[in-house]
């Protein structure tokens, strides 16, 4: 939306959002129906109309925004403070409870498929997630980098971007298996060579 919302409206729009959201984890995306959402939040259909004047399409890529960052949020606030080894252990263990709870039905990818993956705006959701996302890990390498806790010569953006791309492929696995067992091996794998990159070599 490019006008300026008031709080009230804001908060109205806001609403709209968790409700739609809410319905299509418990309904799926296509039997979430406009009218369930309105009778989910309390509003009228001219409301809905006014945050979202192109419909459903429009109210659909929104959640997938919404769902999106709630990817990362679930992951505070560990993904902003990887300090420590410690601190990149427990945030490990959060990204696997995360999908853990998710379980086989994961509300972006479904939102994805029905609005189209290859569309500008899929693309702009999936890509501003991936880039936060892979922005955060990097921003934790480089931190363990001036501690002298990995390895100096580590690329930390190419880094990252390995790691998430190791997460993601442990994702799909996991949607279409119900194993956590290749996202927890990426992650293991992956900090463990970050951690091996930090130790003296032995002679």
């Amino acid at each position: 939306m490019t006008r300026t919302l008031t709080p009230k409206g804001m908060a109205t729009r806001q609403r709209i959002l968790e409700g739609a959201a809410a319905e299509i984890r418990e309904r799926g995306v296509v039997d979430t129906t406009l009218d369930d959402v309105r009778n989910r939040t309390g509003t009228s259909k001219s409301q809905l109309f006014h945050y979202f004047p192109d419909g459903k399409e429009q109210l659909l890529l929104a959640v997938a925004g919404f769902e999106a960052e709630r990817v990362l949020t679930d992951q505070q606030p560990q993904l902003s403070n990887l300090t420590s080894w410690r601190a990149w252990q427990e945030w490990r263990d959060t990204v696997i409870e995360r999908y853990r709870k998710q379980g086989l039905h994961c509300p972006l990818s479904m939102l994805m498929s029905q609005i189209g993956r290859s569309t500008p705006g899929a693309q702009a959701v999936v890509t501003g997630l991936l880039t936060r996302w892979e922005d955060e890990i990097a921003a934790g390498i480089r931190d363990m980098q001036r501690q002298g806790k990995v390895g100096a010569h580590v690329d930390s953006d190419q880094s990252a971007a390995a790691l998430l791309a190791g997460i993601q492929g442990g994702v799909m696995i996991m949607l279409s298996t119900g194993s956590l067992t290749h996202l927890e091996a990426a992650l293991d794998i992956a900090i463990g060579r970050l951690r091996d990159s930090g130790r003296p070599e032995r002679s």
